[in-house]
């Protein structure tokens, strides 16, 4: 139930008073062990231990580069997401592993942590970058407040969870401020073919919302006829 609103550059909005942070901040780090987890095989690690050997002086340059990036659109993509969700962010820092091997790793809200690729433009990096912690959110979301009612597999939550952070880095216009260079849009040629069905019928459903509560219980609907989702 929303029980009181806020305003920020203009918007006002619903938040619950159960929530927690409005502003979050995210710190880049490097973290190995942390990393090394996400490694299978033998062939795997012995290529991730190489590459960390090899990429550890320039990582840790480029972690600035991106973090002096990121905090330039830091406090309005907060409240963005705030907005549109009507979900403050449930931590107030997440942490996100700069890794010489894995492009993209969201957490399935568990905690405040997430993986991105070390190689990129530090200005480019910013979509992926808020792609991985809008999942993390959403499956937060669904955890504290849906899981309940609304019983889904991991698999379809996260299904769910990667569209809705395709639409919401793409859909709203406020989205471009961060990003305006990417033309990408609400792209479905992506790395998981196994969504796209699912994917395009959830686009009218999130332009056409009412909230994000609807649309989220638009997806439950829906994702109820995939039952073998997974990464």
């Amino acid at each position: 139930m929303f029980i009181r609103r806020v305003c920020y550059n203009g918007y006002v909005f619903p938040l619950e008073i159960r929530n927690h942070f409005l502003y979050m901040q995210v710190q880049f780090i490097i973290d190995k062990k942390y990393d090394r987890q996400f490694v299978r095989g033998k062939k795997s690690l012995q290529f991730f231990t190489a590459q960390y050997k090899v990429s550890r002086f320039f990582m840790e340059a480029t972690l600035k580069l991106y973090q002096k990036s990121w905090d330039e659109i830091n406090d309005a993509f907060s409240n963005y997401i705030a907005r549109e969700t009507g979900y403050n962010w449930f931590y107030d820092a997440y942490k996100c592993v700069l890794s010489p091997v894995h492009v993209g790793i969201a957490n399935w809200g568990r905690e405040p942590i997430i993986v991105r690729a070390w190689q990129e433009n530090s200005y480019t990096q910013r979509r992926i970058t808020a792609h991985e912690l809008v999942i993390s959110h959403y499956f937060e979301i669904y955890r504290r407040h849906y899981a309940h009612n609304y019983p889904l597999t991991d698999g379809q939550v996260w299904a769910l969870a990667e569209i809705a952070a395709f639409a919401l880095t793409s859909l709203p216009r406020d989205i471009r401020q961060f990003w305006p260079w990417d033309s990408s849009g609400y792209y479905t040629d992506h790395n998981y073919p196994q969504i796209v069905p699912l994917q395009k019928k959830l686009k009218n459903s999130f332009l056409k919302k009412k909230n994000f509560e609807e649309y989220m219980k638009r997806g439950f609907a829906l994702v109820k006829k995939f039952s073998d989702l997974k990464p």
